[in-house]
C-alpha cells in the first residue's frame, strides 16, 4: 500500500514539472549531438521520459535544506555498460591484472535511466584515458570506455537539467588513482578549466563550501570534490563545492566524519564500509549481513542526529576475488542469491519499516529491486 502513495506523490511531482530552463543557458547544438554520441557509453541513450520518478523534487518546497532530503544515488554510476563482451572488446586497453568484468561492473541501468528513475546523487570515478590527454571513466585498473570523455558526459547531464529544471544532483568526483595514469598538473587544470567555463557555469552551484537549499540548486549539480586542487597554481582561485579529500575520507570506514566548512561547522558523516574481513569462502549471508548491519547503522543515526548536516550511506559492498566457486561479486552482495537476500531487498524491507530523513543512499545495481529507489524518495514527502 505504501508504495501505490509513493507513486501518487512521484506521478503529481511530474505533473507540475512545467517550469522553464533557467533564462541564458544555450548549449551549442552541434557540441551537444557530439556529446551523445561519444558519450553514448557512459550516458546512455538520451530518451525525454515520462517516469513518474523523473521530476520527483519538482512539488518540495524551495526553502527546504538539501541536507534534509533522503537522496538515491549510484556507486561507481559509469560501469553500467562494462560486459565481458565490453571488457573483452577492450582489451588493448587493459591492464594484465585485470580481473573479470563481473568485479568491476555495479550498475546495469544507464546514467540517463538513472536520472529518470530519480537518481540524484553520482559517484564518479576519473582519470586520463589511455594514450591521450583527455579525461575519461574508469573503475579501478578497467577502461570503461577510451573515448568519452567527463566533457561528453556533463554536456549531457545539463542538457538532462535542461529538461528537467526542478531537479538538482549532486556529483561526486574522484581520481582513480590505479588506472596507471598521472594526476599531474595538467589533470587538474583541465578539470578546473571545465568548470570554470562556458557552459558549466550556468549549471554548476557556485556556492563554495557549503549546500545550500533545493531553491537555489534546482537546474544545476552540487560539486562533491573527493580531490586536492594542490597542484594548481595559487592563482586559480575560482573554486567551489564541498572539499571532502581522500586523506580525510578513511579508507574502508564505517563512520566518517569530514568537516568541510569550519567556519560554519559544517559537516560530511560518511559510511563507505565496502570490505568485509571475513574468511574467503564465508557465505553470502555472512558478507551481505556484516555490510547491511554497517549501513543500517549508519542510516538509523542519520535519521535520528545532526539533522543538519550532510548524510552519505554507501550500501554498496566489496567483491571476494579470492573465492572462485562462489564469488561475492558486487551484484551478488546487491541482489544476492539462492542462498541470501542482497543488501538492496533487505533495505527495501528495512525502509518500510523506517520513517525520517535519511541522507544520501548510494546502490549498486539501482533499479533492480522495484520500489527501493521510491521507497527513500517517498521519505520527503512524509510518506
Amino acid at each position: 500500500m505504501r508504495l501505490h502513495f509513493v507513486e501518487l506523490a512521484v506521478l503529481f511531482a511530474g505533473l507540475v514539472c512545467g517550469r522553464p530552463s533557467p533564462s541564458g543557458r544555450h548549449l551549442d547544438m552541434d557540441r551537444l549531438t557530439t556529446a551523445l554520441t561519444r558519450g553514448a557509453p557512459i550516458l546512455g541513450k538520451y530518451v525525454q521520459s515520462p517516469s513518474l520518478t523523473s521530476n520527483w523534487m519538482a512539488t518540495l518546497p524551495d526553502e527546504r535544506k538539501l541536507v534534509e532530503l533522503s537522496i538515491p544515488g549510484t556507486h561507481d554510476a559509469a560501469t553500467w555498460n562494462y560486459s565481458q563482451a565490453r571488457q573483452d572488446e577492450l582489451s588493448d586497453y587493459a591492464s594484465s591484472s585485470l580481473n573479470l568484468a563481473k568485479y568491476y561492473r555495479c550498475q546495469e541501468k544507464s546514467m540517463f535511466d538513472m536520472l529518470d528513475g530519480g537518481v540524484r546523487f553520482f559517484d564518479w570515478r576519473i582519470a586520463y584515458n589511455p594514450g591521450n590527454e583527455t579525461i575519461g571513466f574508469h573503475h579501478g585498473a578497467a577502461v570503461l570506455d577510451p573515448n568519452a570523455t567527463f566533457q561528453d558526459v556533463l554536456y549531457g547531464f545539463y542538457h538532462w537539467l535542461d529538461q528537467h529544471p526542478t531537479e538538482t544532483v549532486l556529483i561526486s568526483i574522484n581520481h582513480e588513482g590505479s588506472t596507471g595514469t598521472p594526476d599531474d598538473a595538467a589533470y587538474y587544470k583541465q578539470i578546473y578549466d571545465t568548470l570554470n567555463s562556458s557552459p558549466s557555469t550556468e549549471y554548476w552551484v557556485q556556492a563554495n563550501g557549503t549546500i545550500g537549499t533545493l531553491g537555489e540548486s534546482r537546474g544545476k549539480l552540487v560539486f562533491l570534490q573527493r580531490f586536492s586542487w594542490d597542484k594548481l597554481p595559487a592563482s586559480d582561485d575560482k573554486r567551489f563545492g564541498i572539499n571532502l579529500p581522500g586523506d580525510a575520507w578513511t579508507d574502508n570506514g564505517r563512520d566518517i566524519e569530514i568537516i568541510y566548512n569550519d567556519e560554519l561547522d559544517q559537516k560530511a558523516f560518511i559510511e563507505d564500509f565496502y570490505e568485509m574481513d571475513l574468511a574467503s569462502g564465508s557465505s553470502t549471508d555472512a558478507f551481505v549481513s556484516e555490510k547491511f548491519n554497517a549501513t543500517s547503522t549508519h542510516l538509523q543515526k542519520a535519521s535520528s542526529e545532526a539533522l543538519d548536516q550532510l548524510w552519505i550511506t554507501f550500501a554498496s559492498g566489496y567483491a571476494d576475488y579470492s573465492n572462485t566457486d562462489h564469488p561475492i561479486t558486487p551484484k551478488v552482495m546487491a541482489l544476492g542469491d539462492d542462498t541470501a537476500w542482497g543488501m538492496n531487498q533487505r533495505l527495501l524491507l528495512w525502509l518500510f519499516a523506517h520513517r525520517g530523513r535519511l541522507g544520501v543512499v548510494v546502490l549498486d545495481f539501482f533499479g533492480a529491486v522495484p520500489g527501493l529507489a521510491e521507497s527513500i524518495i517517498a521519505l520527503n514527502y512524509g510518506i
